[in-house]
């Protein structure tokens, strides 16, 4: 599949593939020009350009996603990120420094990966409250409401 994208300026970086195995394509900050870079104090986000923009086709979202090695190296994670098909505007990185230290990033650094997903289209069907949830099995597993631990892990 292509994936068709726009850089806002020339000299933005365009997404790249490391591996032509992995998953999704890394994407760099790319501040505006005369910006030195960006600084993520610990325990806050900032919210970083990319420069680029993407043709997501109809039927999937585009997922904004960690790099591994920013992550663990730097504490650097990506925030709840979703680009819709109907999404045309630069996309940006919410980058959350959950260190205890200052994070500088530099333009050019890779910031984050984003992987092409495919949606599956649904509509939301309200049952009445007295209504048993799952009166027929949908899953082999008998986990009912239990959240956190509730496989016993």
């Amino acid at each position: 599949m292509i994936l068709e994208y726009q850089r806002v300026r020339p000299d933005v970086v365009p997404p790249t593939r490391s591996n032509p195995s992995d998953a999704g394509l890394d994407v760099y900050y790319c501040p505006e020009p005369g910006v030195a870079g960006a600084t993520v104090a610990a325990g806050k986000n900032g919210l970083l350009r990319t420069g680029l923009k993407f043709g997501v086709p109809h039927g999937y979202m585009l997922q904004v996603m960690n790099r591994s090695s920013i992550a663990a190296k730097r504490n650097l994670v990506v925030g709840a990120h979703c680009v819709d098909s109907g999404y045309d505007g630069e996309v940006f990185v919410d980058l959350h420094n959950i260190g205890t230290e200052e994070q500088v990033i530099a333009p050019g650094t890779k910031i984050a990966q984003v992987v092409l997903v495919p949606v599956v289209p649904f509509k939301a069907l309200e049952l009445n409250p007295s209504t048993e949830l799952y009166w027929y099995p949908i899953t082999i597993s008998d986990r009912g409401d239990g959240a956190l631990g509730s496989t016993g892990e």
